[in-house]
């Protein structure tokens, strides 16, 4: 997976690209705890995302938890398939999730 990060201001995007799985959800989990300080807007772009595993559910929870409580996240660009595991782990109910 690759991770192109972009700063402005507060308001961090974080374009996620490939597959985030068991493998390369620590490397987003350490982006994400080495970037949101000060942060209070955050933009996860999916639109280069092609497979979103529980791993992955769990960083972008995490990251939804973290988000509510020093500003706000949204999720952006997401594919049909990954919007189906939205829907069926109720994380679409969760997430602000921009089309």
């Amino acid at each position: 997976m690759t991770i192109t990060r972009k700063h402005e201001g507060t308001k961090l995007t974080l374009a996620l690209e490939g597959r985030l799985d068991t493998i390369t959800s620590p490397e987003l989990s350490e982006a994400l705890n080495a970037e949101l300080d000060g942060v209070t807007e955050l933009l996860l772009d999916m639109e280069q995302l092609v497979y979103l595993s529980s791993a992955g559910l769990r960083v972008i929870l995490a990251a939804q938890k973290r988000m509510n409580r020093q500003g706000r996240m949204k999720v952006a660009h997401v594919c049909a398939d990954i919007m189906e595991v939205f829907e069926l782990t109720g994380f679409a109910s969760i997430l602000d999730i921009q089309q």
